[in-house]
């Protein structure tokens, strides 16, 4: 499974990537909002930095609008997928940017039927968002597997990108799945690397050691 970071925050993809484990990065308004600066600067510095691909939403939220926007996007560097909403004039959309080319990431998924019409016009990518359906009372991972199963079924090529993570069980059921990405804010990210038995295990190999050195 393909680990992304949900972030516009340069400064958290440095931290990962430089790590080696980054395979991409996905954006929102909401995302870009908090950093303050400027949309296609920060865009095209995040390019820059990550090898895979860059989601990169569109605001508009009409068929002409989301054209012109998705093609001003990709324009901006190879690894850009262009994110559009569920919506019908977004699937609509999805099917034009398809057609040029352009890679896609369908995102607010929360009904399987919702990922299919994704599908059908060939989205690259469908993002289901587990955790609003944790908050809302509905299984999230349950969606996912729905999701996969269909797509399987019907040998659908777009990748099932599990979106709205809240802590790393939603991971490690994603990956048993066989979700093919999931993208997690940098707190989830962070999280993968810490176990207090790991915590507790380097302490007492440091202290072990200390000890050992003053025995030489």
């Amino acid at each position: 499974m393909k680990l992304f970071l949900d972030t516009a925050s340069v400064d958290e993809i440095k931290v990962i990537n430089d790590i080696g484990v980054l395979d991409g990065v996905t954006t929102n308004p909401s995302l870009v909002a908090k950093e303050k600066s400027n949309f296609r600067g920060i865009l095209k510095e995040i390019c820059g930095l990550v090898k895979g691909p860059v989601s990169a939403e569109v605001v508009a939220t009409e068929y002409e609008g989301m054209i012109k926007e998705g093609t001003e996007l990709a324009k901006m560097a190879d690894n850009i997928v262009v994110k559009v909403p569920l919506l019908k004039d977004g699937v609509k959309a999805v099917g034009k940017f398809t057609s040029l080319g352009i890679k896609t990431n369908v995102t607010l998924i929360f009904s399987p039927l919702q990922a299919l019409l994704a599908a059908k016009t060939g989205a690259s990518y469908v993002s289901p968002f587990v955790g609003r359906l944790d908050d809302v009372s509905h299984e999230g991972l349950q969606l996912v597997e729905e999701i996969i199963t269909i797509f399987d079924q019907y040998e659908y090529k777009t990748q099932v990108l599990v979106a709205s993570v809240r802590h790393p069980l939603h991971l490690v059921d994603a990956a048993m799945l066989g979700a093919d990405v999931a993208t997690m804010p940098f707190k989830v990210f962070d999280q993968i690397f810490r176990h207090p038995l790991t915590d507790v295990g380097l302490k007492t190999f440091l202290a072990d050691w200390e000890k050992g050195k003053k025995q030489i």
